[in-house]
């Protein structure tokens, strides 16, 4: 490739955040949030299925799932459809047998990995593998676009002008991409000050404990936060405004996501 294709290409790639969830920097703080609150036994039992990765914790491999649907390898496009669910209506009513079909969706990815790493008879690349998957799909169940309409694809299809400190000139992007991305990034931190700011957060008593399916109400919950909150703006030009408005709930997000993965954790690897 010539030097000037490549520099026009990392410039576009650059000026275009990906369409991940909570992109690369909310994800690692998710995990760096679940492993500051593990026990030392389950955080000897991460350490141990992770000790060959290149970045051995739950930060480091918080965005495989995303990097492998990316390069299109066999495992991430049979996970395509594990990282979100869509759910029709504006009250969040989920009928598992359409809107997550054979388990095919972020809630019964969670339920599946965790049994897959919960069973030590599964050989050790399984569980693995189902430790890198929950890290990253708990994060997912807790970005509310990940629970959004399947009209505009959870916010995908929903276009919109950002213009701020982020991107002074004006940057085309979509709802969903301002949640994964936007969002986070227009905090400014980085991950060690934010992890520390969202330690900080109060922890509300969780109304999903005790669920019988506590997948299922995390990301139900996401999906009612998209209409209790307004999410979608009532225009398609926002600014700076519209991160800072909502900033709190998806910090708020991050801060449940940490803890419940944590807890996850725990419950799966120290029976």
């Amino acid at each position: 490739m010539k030097p000037t294709l490549i520099v026009t290409a990392l410039a576009l790639a650059l000026a275009t955040p990906p369409a991940l969830a909570w992109s690369k920097q909310g994800h690692q703080l998710v995990g760096e949030l679940a492993e500051r609150e593990l026990s030392p036994a389950a955080l000897a039992e991460v350490q141990a299925l992770l000790a060959d990765e290149p970045e051995p914790s739950l930060a480091g491999v918080s965005t495989w799932a995303d990097e492998i649907r990316a390069a299109k390898t066999p495992l991430g496009e049979t996970s395509k459809r594990w990282h979100y669910v869509n759910i029709p209506g504006e009250d969040c009513d989920y009928a598992a047998a359409r809107d997550c079909p054979d388990g095919e969706c972020v809630i019964g990815a969670i339920n599946a990995q965790a049994k897959v790493l919960g069973d030590a008879s599964q050989p050790r690349q399984a569980r693995v593998e189902a430790l890198k998957f929950l890290v990253h799909f708990v994060g997912d169940a807790h970005q509310p676009m990940h629970a959004g309409y399947p009209h505009d694809r959870g916010g995908n299809n929903h276009q919109l002008n950002y213009t701020g400190k982020g991107s002074p000139e004006g940057e085309g992007t979509n709802l969903h991409g301002v949640w994964d991305y936007w969002i986070v990034q227009g905090a400014g931190l980085d991950n060690a000050a934010y992890a520390d700011h969202l330690q900080t957060l109060p922890l509300p008593a969780d109304p999903a404990a005790g669920a019988n399916n506590p997948a299922q109400a995390w990301t139900l919950e996401s999906c009612r936060l998209i209409h209790a909150e307004g999410l979608y703006p009532p225009g398609r030009k926002i600014t700076d405004a519209y991160l800072d408005q909502h900033r709190p709930v998806a910090e708020a997000r991050l801060r449940l996501a940490g803890a419940r993965l944590a807890e996850l954790l725990e419950k799966t690897l120290v029976p």
